[in-house]
């Protein structure tokens, strides 16, 4: 807002500077001073030399906001202030300085569930709420979200309260002060404004609990997921004294596109039982003769008999909303008529849902009884099926909104590809702008005008703006056409999910119909970008799950256009797909606070698949070498494989880095490179090189060492001083990182198992769980080692079975989440799935006198402590502090030499992290003699985090070899 801001410069189209000042900017709310001024000063193109003479603009503090408002963006030319509210028609803000204001230490959050019908019941505490929190002088109110019935519905709200059923509103606070006991007493009052509105109040304090409350808020875009993310969204402002009545005349248009709906639906239904019936033709031992057609005539005649009287009920209702109810009382059942009030209209009955119109009890449940046997079957499925059909096109406004500064959204989810369905939301739209005007609102908060509001302004703002463009920008180099009389959707573009939804169904295109409906229900949110790992804001925009979803879109938009015209699919296609899916590391992260569940790591293994299957995968020479080593069994060919690949390649590799580095090849600028596209060789090869690989590799795997390797021996291991009957048996899944790479790792599990008395039981052989190839694309590859793991399980399970092993254990991120889809407790008999250091904690395993060393947590994109919290976890076990360092190592499996370009962005951010964490624990960016030390349970980022020895001073190990070496002694 204009409030806290100070200045800011702005490049203007014709390329050069200016800068705007606040000449009195101590005066608080900007839209209550009495007079404000701001310095205008024009530079030349090199932004120093000032061109001509400095200008002043002066207002009267209420011309930036209609009195009332809480905010108010439909002043376009705003008295010619440049940058304010011309939505970049004017150029481009480059710079703005800020007043910042220290937020209080003490927060309390309330939720408040409202559970009365009546609306001017439960909208009116908003009003209370803010007032009795404004008066309060000792607090603050800094955050008043509303969700409204539809959105309780959407976000799939689970109440806090016990009544049993949804709240009809929620409200969540946010209350802060700089003591606990003045935000505590506002908490309470807050509540207790709300239990007068039949209300009940629940307080968040812990940070924890907090995040929990305002998850819900986070979700409001799933609304939309029925409509495959389509809707037209308008934001509103309403002053706040007339939020009720803007609730009640959404309402109002709810319940008129409710009852509209219903009625279609009704004539759709007659149309259907008035037609020819031949689905009942098909049903088994049907005989067509005169006597069944009468019976079955007879019923059809009763349905339509009773359709249209509702029909024509409905009608009626529909033509009297605002008659008074006395009289339309015939309309009414007896317990209908004894809900009405004094003055009341239809439409208040509606309101408070005293009359309610109900498809399910007036139509389904009684052409269910009548159409009623399993020789009607067919009949009511078309009856359903037509349901379904007008249902689905039922237009209806969601709000939510900032309800502190009455900014409301105004949501209407709309299939694309519905022509009828589009235009009636248009005229709604119209509906809802005339609504917040009557109510002394504006048509725009903070989503400004765009192209969708134009037609919504007043003549003399269009035309102001329109002669303030032609003066700064007479060429149109900004924003062409936007904020301009007669602009609109025309040239407007989006792509109809819906719309190659039927196109692939056409075509019985199976994968790019199943690539299309995993990401059809995408809102374009956005709440997946701060999660996302290869999302990197300095390096590159261009891919978080959201935008890589509309690339996703557009490609197979695409396939589907070439397919159509026989033109044959362009290879670029193929190359941008592929950019697409090379840009993921397959973490899962972006699920968790996606509102309709889309799993973009899901999404990026089936376009790998699809490319795979349709042979345009790109694989470099040194991926297919790391997926044949993990994919063989042969300890001779593991052995060689390890001597050319992990100890000469990791050492060529590291000569490689000296060698680069010595020519100067290895840039030192601070920002990586984009990766739009694949990257030259050259480019690869200075990547891959950038940071070397850990030159201390064990030179033998786990079983290589204990002599393990036969793949006819089921190893078994225990101390037979520690073990007896009642003692711990479990399975032991090393897998491919911690048995064939990082081999100290599987013995260190081993050793620790053993040292807590616990009978070790170990596959036979060499395997892989299945989850790299997978990861890559090769799903029957996948299905295949897992199917094949699971047969052995089952044999070494049967033969074993005096074991009674309730405990599979792992020690790698991946094999956990391939693991979980193998369905271990069929195999083991009531068995559970838990990774080497919850069962080393479950044990009580601590390690002990560790004095000046402190410890770093990279927790594995892919963790595999699932039961109890990593770092309660790494805590305890090291009987120390430990600090989270977040973000990706850029390992990734074998994400690192397949795109070692990408991974160079992910390393870039991951330094800033843990520079971060050292400072945090020593006050120098730089570990020393060890005095940090990083720890992890993933074998890739093992690898990964050995990179930033050099740079970091870290030393990075797996928790459990630290606490082996530390328990046990070194090595």
């Amino acid at each position: 807002t204009l409030d806290n801001l100070v200045s800011w410069k702005m490049v203007t189209p014709d390329a050069e500077w200016l800068e705007v000042k606040r000449i009195n900017h101590n005066i608080g709310k900007i839209h209550e001073a009495e007079h404000i001024e701001f310095q205008v000063i024009h530079y030349e193109k090199d932004g120093k030399t000032q061109k001509g003479e400095s200008k002043i603009l002066s207002y009267k503090g209420a011309f930036f906001r209609k009195e009332g408002l809480g905010k108010d963006v439909t002043n376009k030319f705003l008295g010619g202030l440049p940058g304010i509210q011309k939505e970049g028609c004017d150029g481009l803000i480059t710079s703005a300085e800020f007043i910042l204001h220290t937020m209080p230490d003490k927060v309390r959050t309330v939720c408040l569930e409202f559970y009365g019908t009546d609306l001017h019941e439960a909208v009116p505490a908003i009003v209370e709420i803010k007032d009795a929190v404004d008066n309060n002088p000792n607090v603050l109110l800094s955050g008043l979200e509303h969700l409204d019935e539809r959105y309780v519905k959407a976000v799939k709200y689970t109440p806090k309260g016990a009544r049993g059923h949804l709240p009809k509103m929620v409200l969540i606070a946010d209350i802060v002060g700089d003591k606990e006991e003045y935000v505590s007493a506002a908490a309470s009052e807050v509540i207790k404004l709300a239990n007068q509105r039949n209300a009940e109040g629940f307080v968040a304090v812990s940070p924890e609990a907090r995040r929990l409350f305002w998850l819900d808020r986070a979700k409001t875009a799933a609304i939309a997921a029925h409509t495959n993310a389509f809707k037209i969204n308008e934001d509103v402002v309403i002053p706040l004294h007339n939020l009720a009545a803007y609730s009640e005349g959404i309402e109002t248009i709810n319940i008129r596109q409710s009852i509209l709906n219903k009625v279609r639906t009704v004539g759709a239904i007659i149309h259907c039982l008035q037609g020819d019936q031949p689905a009942l033709r098909q049903v088994a031992n049907y005989e067509e003769s005169q006597e069944n057609d009468t019976i079955l005539q007879s019923k059809i005649d009763t349905a339509v008999s009773h359709l249209q009287t509702l029909q024509s009920l409905w009608d009626t209702i529909l033509q009297n909303f605002n008659t008074p109810a006395i009289d339309c009382i015939l309309l009414l059942s007896d317990t209908e008529q004894q809900c009405i009030q004094a003055n009341d209209k239809l439409i208040n009955l509606l309101l408070r849902r005293d009359v309610v119109i109900s498809y399910r009890r007036e139509v389904r449940e009684r052409l269910s009884q009548i159409f009623v046997g399993a020789t009607l079957k067919p009949l009511r499925e078309n009856i359903t099926k037509i349901h379904q059909k007008h249902r689905s096109s039922r237009l209806f406004v969601a709000l939510h909104m900032h309800a502190g500064d009455g900014n409301v959204h105004s949501n209407i989810p709309v299939n694309s590809n519905d022509y009828e369905m589009m235009h009636e939301a248009e005229r709604i739209v119209d509906e809802i702008m005339e609504l917040a005007q009557n109510l002394d609102g504006v048509i725009s908060g903070e989503h400004g005008i765009g192209l969708t509001k134009m037609q919504y302004l007043e003549p003399e703002i269009t035309e102001a703006f329109a002669s303030y463009k032609q003066e700064i920008d007479p060429n149109g180099h900004f924003n062409r056409g936007k904020l301009m009389p007669n602009s609109g959707l025309q040239n407007a573009y989006t792509p109809s999910l819906r719309l190659v939804e039927q196109e692939a169904l056409l075509l019985e295109n199976d994968e790019l119909g199943k690539l299309n409906d995993d990401i059809k229900d995408c809102l374009r949110c956005g709440k997946c970008k701060p999660v996302c790992t290869t999302h990197i804001p300095r390096a590159n925009l261009l891919y978080s799950p959201r935008n890589k979803i509309l690339a996703t879109g557009l490609s197979i938009e695409a396939f589907l256009y070439e397919e159509q015209t026989r033109r044959g699919i362009s290879i670029r296609h193929f190359n941008e797909m592929n950019d697409v899916a090379d840009h993921c590391t397959i973490c899962h992260k972006c699920l968790n606070p996606c509102p309709v569940n889309i799993d973009f790591g899901d999404v990026s293994v089936r376009m790998r698949k699809l490319l795979k299957d349709r042979g345009h995968k790109k694989i470099n020479l040194v991926t297919k070498a790391s997926m044949m080593f993990l994919n063989t069994k042969d300890p001779t060919t593991i052995k060689l494989a390890r001597k050319g690949m992990i100890e000469f390649g990791f050492r060529a590799q590291a000569f490689g880095h000296k060698a680069f580095k010595a020519m100067g090849l290895l840039s030192s600028k601070k920002i990586p490179s984009k990766t739009i596209g694949k990257a030259a060789i050259k480019e690869q090869i200075i990547e891959f090189v950038k940071k070397p690989l850990p030159s201390d590799i064990p030179t033998k795997t786990t079983r290589a060492m204990l002599g393990l390797e036969d793949s006819k021996i089921i190893p078994i291991l225990r101390d037979p001083a520690k073990t007896d009957e009642r003692s711990d048996a479990v399975f032991y899944f090393p897998g491919c990182g911690s048995e064939r790479l990082f081999s100290q790792v599987g013995l260190a599990a081993l050793a620790m198992l053993h040292e807590v008395g616990t009978t070790t039981v170990l596959p036979p052989g060499y395997l892989c769980c299945g989850y790299p190839q997978n990861a890559g694309g090769n799903t029957e590859q996948a299905s295949q080692i897992s199917t094949d793991n699971r047969v052995l399980f089952h044999r070494v399970a049967q033969a074993l079975s005096y074991l009674k092993i309730k405990t599979v254990i792992v020690s790698c991120g991946t094999c956990m989440d391939q693991l979980l889809k193998y369905e271990f407790e069929r195999i083991f008999p009531d068995c559970r799935l838990l990774d080497i250091h919850e069962y080393l904690m479950e044990k009580g395993v601590k390690m002990q006198g560790i004095e000046g060393q402190q410890y770093l947590y990279h927790e594995p994109c892919h963790t595999p402590m699932k039961q109890y919290n990593p770092i309660k976890v790494a805590e305890s076990l090291v009987d120390n502090k430990v600090l989270l360092s977040d973000r990706c190592c850029g390992e990734a499996g074998t994400f690192a030499v397949s795109r070692p370009d990408i991974s160079t962005q992910l390393r870039f951010r991951k330094e800033d992290e843990l520079k971060k964490g050292i400072i945090e624990l020593t006050g120098k960016d730089k570990a020393k003699k060890g005095n940090v030390k990083m720890l992890t349970s993933c074998p890739a980022c093992q690898q990964g985090l050995a990179r930033y020895r050099k740079s970091t001073g870290l030393d990075t190990d797996y928790i459990v070899v630290e606490i082996a070496n530390n328990l046990l002694g070194k090595h």
